[in-house]
């Protein structure tokens, strides 16, 4: 078992426990310490339960004990629910009777203050020591409805417990993980697994979607995050989810900036957490949801397990108008609606000479008068237009007493010759409608584009599920950074030992060793001050084009030396750069350090446009040249360099080698790498050129 499957499994005296204990327990069932008793009563869990009070024989109609230690079984899971100054004395109490994992509901400690935070240290050695695992501290707690176990305080319950179903909640804030049960117990989504970890001193959000990826009996997982404490672990979990084909579903609030000293940087300055945070999600198959009802309804049709690769939308409806706005949503989401075959359209416009047959097909109110048409339209899309989900809207036609049943008798028998095709109903009908169609294997949504959505990201799950392993990332020479930041020069021959092409250069030290070099490689060429303490010379005026004769090369020389002393006067200017002056399109790579995930790479349209346009893409490192080849294809801007226009074809496979091999670069550099930016990198028909470069270091 590897070490992440390892993490994933100690959790299981946490979340199915044989036994628990409550430290602080109350024979108040309002109370903290009282709740978690009553409810795994009231649920009848599987296994003993120990109320731990010194000053009372019974708890809740059960034996209490004094101390943990005169509890006569083992423990598999305890609740603490005391202030915070009896906590140490818990823990350790919950070590010397070998508890495997801890629920501590105390608040107080990192989330208040620093002597708070040194106590959650306290606490989180002293479980590791014990080999105990530790949810929170400041944590709602949990709950596994399949055994009964109601570790938590949660007064969601109250309402109602969890219908059965096969869909997990691990959610960062107790509140909003309660409030997520609650929506989706009211959408008959059975959420039987809620973890809410609070502080996240040791168990993590990914502690908990690895350990649901892995458990047999869930086949959705719903996340809540707010921050990111770790990644490795949200990473893993992440990637094991995905390897067992369980959809994660994930909202992620919180949008942050790298801070104003990365700024100093063009990649740093567009890779805020977020971004990076997107790109990780995106890259593990992870649907984000926007709102809470996108995250419900999403895992509402997960539960179907039907993934389509490679998607495509077919609609039928009585409505021209929600034809027109299903087709809007698909087109903004990229999710294809191809025509129903000629043949086929031909065919149903005999069958009904009003009807719109080609897609959205659109069967009009005549259903009214012939609902076997719904069945026969159907089957036509379903045998013929090959799609792979189908939406069908049906308002409140769906709901009438007399045309409800004739149009669900209808649709039952195409839907369910087709297990393999997603179908979602979307109609406006009471629950007892609506449960009748679930019943039947038909997923019931009442908004159109909500659904359009939805359907989209099964599709997505779909492709991530079906994509190949990816490539590996090439083969880079190790290479030793130098003691200080360098200047471009000097940045561009350590990018050159991981093959890395600069355009044609040289560091000229005078005017006549400038024009002995444009000479040598031919006009027109560039000018630039070669500088560690400018990093971008264009602002100061540090760049100098299109120079094509002597003259004007010891003309620019002499500019930019006395703009360099006016402008920048404290600045090492360590020589004049010369550079054959290449015409290709012009990218940005580049690398930042994220502060959670380590280092990213990004590529998009360069020069001086590039924090104007935003068109760029992130990946973390490292990485392979397929990886990097579909990230340049995902730019707005790639048009122009596949010849979009009559322009001549730009060598992509160059670009995305260039990329490729600096992610290795920035992943065995280690953390003393900043950054690095590369812009513009020229792409021409060729190859990619580095006209430009930066590479900052962390100094000791």
């Amino acid at each position: 078992m590897s070490a992440a499957a390892q993490r994933f499994a100690s959790l299981t005296g946490l979340i199915a426990p044989a036994s628990l204990a409550v430290i602080g327990a109350s024979e108040d069932t309002a109370r903290i310490g009282g709740r978690p008793i009553a409810y795994s009563l009231s649920q009848k869990f599987h296994g003993p339960i120990y109320p731990v009070n010194p000053n009372r024989a019974t708890v809740q109609g059960l034996p209490a004990f004094a101390s943990l230690a005169d509890v006569p079984g083992p423990v598999d899971a305890a609740v603490i629910a005391v202030p915070a100054v009896g906590v140490e004395e818990a823990i350790a109490a919950c070590a010397a009777k070998g508890v495997k994992a801890v629920v501590l509901f105390t608040a107080g400690f990192a989330e208040v203050s620093a002597e708070g935070a040194a106590h959650q240290a306290r606490v989180v050695a002293a479980c590791r020591a014990a080999g105990m695992r530790l949810l929170g501290p400041n944590s709602l707690g949990l709950f596994n409805a399949r055994v009964g176990f109601y570790a938590s305080f949660t007064s969601s319950v109250e309402n109602g417990f969890p219908p059965p179903g096969r869909v997990g909640i691990a959610s960062q804030s107790g509140a909003y993980g309660a409030h997520l049960f609650a929506l989706s117990r009211a959408r008959r989504v059975g959420t039987p697994i809620v973890v809410t970890t609070g502080n996240e001193a040791d168990v993590t959000v990914g502690d908990v979607i690895g350990w649901l990826a892995e458990d047999a009996e869930t086949d959705v997982i719903m996340a809540y995050l707010e921050g990111i404490r770790e990644s490795a672990s949200l990473l893993q979990g992440l990637a094991t989810a995905r390897k067992n084909r369980k959809p994660v579903v994930v909202m992620k609030v919180g949008r942050s900036v790298l801070g104003a000293a990365a700024a100093q940087s063009h990649t740093a300055s567009l890779t805020g957490d977020d971004a990076v945070t997107e790109a990780v999600l995106r890259d593990h198959g992870v649907h984000r949801a926007r709102t809470t009802e996108e995250l419900v309804d999403i895992a509402y049709l997960a539960q179907k397990r039907v993934f389509p690769v490679r998607n495509t939308l077919g609609v039928i409806t009585v409505s021209g108008g929600a034809g027109v706005l299903v087709s809007d949503a698909a087109e903004t989401l990229g999710l294809p609606l191809p025509p129903m075959p000629e043949a086929t359209q031909l065919r149903l416009k005999q069958r009904l000479p009003f009807a719109s047959p080609v897609n959205p097909v659109d069967v009009t109110a005549q259903v009214i008068n012939d609902p076997a048409l719904v069945g026969e339209f159907a089957e036509a899309m379903y045998a013929e237009g090959g799609y792979g989900s189908i939406l069908a809207f049906f308002t409140q036609l769906g709901a009438s007493a007399k045309l409800g049943p004739a149009i669900r008798d209808a649709l039952v028998p195409v839907v369910q010759r087709n297990p393999e095709r997603l179908f979602v109903m979307s109609i406006l009908a009471p629950e007892a409608r609506v449960q009748d169609y679930e019943d039947r294997g038909i997923a019931v949504m009442e908004d159109p584009t909500r659904a359009t959505v939805a359907i989209h990201a099964m599709g997505r799950f779909g492709d991530a599920f079906a994509a190949p392993p990816p490539s590996a990332p090439p083969v880079v020479p190790l290479v030793t950074l130098p003691a200080a930041t360098p200047d471009e020069f000097e940045a561009k021959k350590l990018l050159a030992q991981i093959g890395i092409t600069p355009a044609p250069e040289a560091l000229c030290a005078s005017a006549d060793e400038a024009v002995a070099f444009a000479e040598r490689v031919g006009f027109p060429v560039v000018l630039k001050l070669a500088s560690p303490d400018i990093a971008h010379k264009s602002e100061i005026g540090g760049v100098i084009l299109g120079l094509h004769d002597a003259v004007a090369v010891r003309a620019a020389h002499a500019t930019l030396l006395e703009r360099a002393a006016r402008k920048v006067p404290g600045a090492r200017i360590t020589g004049v750069l010369a550079a054959r002056q290449l015409s290709g399109v012009e990218c940005i790579i580049g690398i930042a350090q994220d502060p959670v995930f380590g280092p990213v790479a990004l590529v998009g349209l360069g020069g001086i446009f590039t924090e104007i346009f935003h068109d760029v893409a992130h990946r973390l490192c490292p990485f392979g040249v397929t990886e990097a080849e579909a990230l340049i294809r995902s730019l707005r801007g790639f048009p122009l360099l596949d010849g979009a226009r009559g322009r001549p074809k730009a060598n992509v496979a160059a670009l995305a080698t260039a990329l490729a091999r600096l992610s290795v670069f920035a992943h065995q550099a280690g953390p003393r790498l900043r950054g690095v930016d590369i812009n513009p990198i020229i792409v021409t028909a060729d190859g990619a050129f580095a006209a430009d470069a930066v590479l900052s270091l962390e100094t000791s």
